[in-house]
């Protein structure tokens, strides 16, 4: 009883005396709320990230009207309020640039109101982790339910993925196996429904990792976009997160190291998307929780892969929900987990899936028979070339070039990087190690998804299907392919990948961990000294020119460095 009793953070808007009250009470009653709503009511906040330019998010607006209905259910007055979003289809270049700017918009704005808990409706690649980072920094009860997967693409009686199927079809349309209008064709089979890509990209696996964080209620990550119950789901989100507010859970005493090392884990398990690195990294810096990319590669050497989705092996998300969803992943995990484990039902991380099963073991396997063997998840490479690390993602990779020693071939500028591969003459061998560069959190602000460039169209046409690539870039969850991402320190800070010159030898060695420039320290030394920073066009004002000034390493997470540490819900108080 004392919890129910306990003092609401609203209070102090709409039970203050005088005429402090009366205008915070005054101006809500043109929206017709009845006297009560103001008394001893949770106000629950419901962040959405709807918009017409982020299509993964476009049905959250009707998810938005079945939390409600929960909420006053429940016994708490609903709020729903807009912030920035970010649709990764269409942002240049590239949504990550939107990630903290978001995660900014977001806390701000709870800060600033009376709100009790909140909702966070995301679903789009970004939104979910900026919607996680602005909350966790305001330490508020909170429930995240993202939007769901669309459905799966149908083309010519086969599945077919966001993204993976974009790639795939793209790379044969070059190399002639597939014609312009089968590609055409299949564009129209692909996005069927409302939802996120239904791949295992980025936004599949922060759903996924979001719900066994505690952040999510059961079943909230898998569900199709368009299923009904998912809206039943909603409704009963706006039930739990008025109970939350009266509980007092935070964010902070869900997102622990268990937790953190639970999702690390459980990303390996599904065969989950690189960008969960910096997204976790990102967000552990916010509660303060002790995380370092290391735990990346440390963590997860004895968790095979078991989930067997696209990118990294053949089915969907759709398939995913059906074979027995997060739950059955869950069941399947077993003791690699700490299931005690808090989360936002209230119970341990086991106790919230007691009963899971799986249904379809090709989708969700044993640990006795996994899609890849234990070790197969995110590496994380040091070495001359990445002295502060890069990552490598081994189940999407080719096996034969996990050992490979090769001539760089390096720019600066992915376009003319692309311009070169079209050239069937240009100077390129299936043995060359592809260097993109400027292509990091400073060099391109944002850090795009452009490090798994197209190959060659002389190498498409040769047979080849695979090439390494190296960049300070990042790749979508969605692609596949020996590709070292989020090199560190970047190149345009000056990292050793900025002094790498054409027809020099990189060695990977992804078994021993190991990325290295095969020349001497001398030379080195001769090229750091003539080194001057290439100037980043258009960040001379504005948000852009905060991001350059402030963002930090990939390996950091890539957050703002102000932004580090949550600093809580109250309100700055000043004299005026």
């Amino acid at each position: 009883m004392a919890d129910a009793v306990r003092p609401l953070r609203s209070a102090s808007w709409f039970e203050a005396p005088g005429k402090t009250g009366i205008m915070h009470r005054s101006w809500l009653r043109s929206e017709g709320l009845p006297d009560d709503s103001f008394h001893g009511r949770p106000v629950i906040g419901i962040a959405n990230s709807w918009s017409e330019l982020t299509p993964c998010n476009l049905h959250l607006r009707e998810l938005a009207e079945h939390v409600k209905r929960g909420v006053w259910q429940a016994g708490g007055v609903p709020f729903e309020f807009p912030t920035t979003s970010a649709g990764e289809p269409l942002i240049r270049p590239s949504a990550m640039i939107m990630r903290n700017l978001i995660s900014m918009d977001l806390e701000e704005t709870l800060r600033a109101n009376p709100v009790d808990a909140v909702v966070l409706l995301a679903g789009c690649d970004k939104t979910t982790p900026a919607y996680l980072m602005g909350a966790a920094s305001v330490d508020l009860p909170t429930i995240l339910m993202t939007g769901g997967p669309m459905l799966n693409g149908k083309y010519r009686g086969t599945d077919i993925g966001s993204g993976t199927s974009i790639w795939r079809f793209t790379e044969a349309v070059r190399a002639g196996r597939m014609s312009e209008h089968a590609l055409a064709e299949a564009e129209g089979c692909m996005a069927r429904s409302n939802g996120h890509c239904m791949t295992m990209g980025t936004a599949s696996t922060m759903a996924i990792l979001s719900e066994l964080l505690g952040m999510q209620l059961p079943g909230s990550a898998d569900l199709p976009a368009n299923d009904s119950r998912r809206k039943t789901l909603a409704h009963l989100v706006g039930r739990r997160i008025v109970e939350l507010a009266h509980e007092d859970l935070r964010p902070s005493a869900v997102l622990t190291r268990a937790a953190f090392e639970n999702v690390i884990r459980a990303n390996a398990a599904i065969g989950g998307s690189t960008n969960a690195v910096v997204h976790l990294l990102a967000l552990a810096g916010r509660v303060g929780v002790p995380l370092d990319l290391d735990d990346f590669d440390r963590l997860v050497r004895d968790v095979p892969t078991l989930v067997d989705l696209m990118p990294s092996g053949r089915f969907l998300m759709e398939d995913f929900c059906y074979a027995g969803g997060t739950g059955a992943l869950v069941e399947r995990l077993g003791d690699v987990l700490d299931r005690s484990a808090v989360t936002v039902s209230g119970t341990g991380l086991g106790d919230a899936y007691v009963g899971a099963e799986c249904f379809d073991d090709r989708v969700i396997r044993r640990l006795d028979d996994p899609v890849k063997p234990a070790g197969s998840g995110i590496a994380v490479l040091r070495g001359s070339l990445a002295p502060d690390g890069a990552v490598i993602k081994q189940s999407a990779a080719s096996p034969q070039l996990l050992v490979h020693e090769g001539r760089a071939r390096v720019w600066d500028r992915v376009e003319d990087y692309l311009e070169a591969a079209d050239d069937e003459t240009a100077d390129f061998l299936p043995s060359d190690v592809i260097v993109i560069r400027q292509s990091g959190p400073r060099g391109y602000p944002g850090m795009p998804e452009i490090a798994n460039v197209a190959l060659p169209v002389s190498m498409l046409k040769s047979g080849i299907t695979d090439m390494v690539r190296i960049s300070d870039a990042r790749m979508s969850g969605t692609s596949y392919g020996t590709v070292v991402l989020h090199v560190a320190p970047e190149s345009a800070v000056g990292g050793p990948l900025a002094l790498v010159r054409d027809g020099d030898r990189i060695r990977l060695d992804v078994p021993g961990r190991r990325l290295d420039l095969l020349v001497d320290e001398e030379e080195l030394a001769r090229r750091r000294d003539a080194w001057t920073p290439t100037p980043v066009p258009g960040t001379d004002r504005g948000y852009l020119r905060l991001f350059v000034d402030h963002v930090n390493g990939a390996d950091r997470g890539a957050d703002f460095d102000f932004l580090v540490g949550g600093s809580g819900h109250e309100v700055p108080r000043r004299a005026f």
